[in-house]
């Protein structure tokens, strides 16, 4: 029976096991990992008091409030969702062993190019404790081991997540291991294993994301920071535009999908804003806004927005508002701005969309829709180890295919050259 043990073991002797149990991870079955799956999902919610209990006392001790609280914190029915999520991992189509080409020769050598696991995934992230267990189970089902490192503040939860997940008899030693997150040294020690870790992920904001693709010499996906925008064009329908921009902003601002920004095009400007700013002032949002939209919103309560608000990923209930003459200057100030992230344009008209879509230099673009849904689940891709922000070697949302990599199989029949 794997364990996951904390307090005993040195980064690197996990690091060491996690390679060993590459081999092991092979071997399973496609059948034997769907099983293993489906055995953590009931173990899940077999522990869901366990699981509640350790998060309680993450949640007190971490002194977050608001929106961060909310990325920290778990609910019966987050963890009913969190099981659900591994079952439809388990019903998804195992991607190794796929064939992605293959051809003979002239020379009568028939060659086949096939996916493989990546190996040993690192992965460095804040906060939510369901990401523990998102991404142990898409690596399991790619046979890739994973190391987690997630943060202090939800230590507790993200152990007994993890001693649950690896104590379902048949995951291999060192398939699932979780580091001490008390001090940065192990992540130092994780980012600079480059000769037992072949990726990092890191998961959570900005500054996260700055220090490790700075700092290691591992090779790093990006994904997570999401200066998200919409854009309302000038014949869009306001009700549509209103419903998107609730949900994008309000519907849970804490995560990296959640919109931080709204452009409106100058000739509905002077309807559309005072119209959008009353409501999301009613929803709870602090608006800010450039000196065009605080005109038109006099009366009400729009902050000032600086140069540094067009860069920033608030992660909580704040938007800021800019007006633009265009399409054309819409694109612009995103592809300036934006992290890449999800982008959105409100409109009816289609020349207007394309050119959005085709402009927008981002993961997900959106015509008429909320940049909430940019979610492997929404995409039909089960969980997620994060949304990749880079071009290299995935883009959007990181789920079961983008965990491979690939390899040729040639059989020939004595050949020489």
């Amino acid at each position: 029976m794997a364990s996951v043990v904390t307090t005993v073991l040195s980064t690197q002797e996990k690091l060491l096991r996690a390679r060993e149990a590459m081999t092991k991870l092979a071997q399973l079955s496609t059948d034997a990992k769907n099983a293993l799956l489906f055995a953590m999902a009931d173990a899940v919610e077999a522990n869901l008091d366990g699981i509640l209990a350790a998060n309680r006392d993450d949640v007190k001790s971490s002194g977050l409030a608001g929106a961060m609280r909310d990325r920290l914190l778990l609910t019966p029915a987050r963890i009913q969702e969190m099981a659900n999520g591994v079952r439809q991992v388990a019903a998804l189509p195992d991607p190794i062993g796929e064939t992605l080409a293959e051809w003979t020769r002239p020379n009568g050598l028939h060659m086949r190019k096939v996916r493989v696991p990546l190996g040993v995934i690192g992965i460095i992230y804040e906060s939510r404790p369901n990401v523990t267990v998102d991404t142990a189970v898409l690596a399991l089902k790619t046979a890739n081991a994973i190391v987690l490192r997630g943060g202090k503040e939800a230590a507790r939860s993200n152990q007994r997540l993890a001693e649950i997940l690896a104590a379902v008899p048949g995951v291999p030693d060192g398939a699932i291991e979780l580091l001490d997150s008390s001090t940065r040294e192990s992540v130092q020690e994780l980012i600079k294993a480059r000769a037992l870790v072949d990726v990092i992920i890191p998961r959570g904001g900005a500054g996260l994301i700055t220090f490790v693709t700075e700092n290691s010499i591992v090779p790093v996906i990006e994904t997570g920071a999401g200066n998200c925008h919409i854009f309302v064009d000038e014949s869009a329908d306001f009700g549509m535009a209103d419903d998107i921009v609730i949900n994008a902003k309000a519907q849970r601002p804490s995560v990296c999908n959640a919109a931080e920004k709204l452009l409106v095009h100058e000739r509905v400007a002077a309807k559309y804003v005072p119209r959008i700013v009353k409501k999301l002032i009613e929803a709870g949002v602090e608006v800010r806004g450039d000196g065009k939209s605080r005109s038109l919103a006099a009366g009400l309560d729009v902050g000032s927005a600086a140069e540094q608000d067009w860069y920033e990923e608030y992660l909580r209930l704040c938007l800021a508002i800019r007006v633009v003459a265009d399409v054309d200057e819409a694109v612009a100030h995103i592809n300036r701005y934006s992290t890449k992230h999800s982008d959105s344009i409100v409109t009816r008209d289609e020349p207007n969309a394309r050119k959005f879509l085709r402009s927008v230099d981002s993961a997900a673009v959106y015509w008429n829709a909320s940049t909430r849904f940019t979610d492997g689940a929404e995409f039909g891709f089960g969980a997620e180890m994060g949304i990749s922000t880079q071009k290299l070697h995935c883009r959007g949302p990181f789920a079961l295919a983008e965990l491979t990599s690939s390899k040729y199989e040639i059989v020939g029949t004595g050949q020489v050259r």
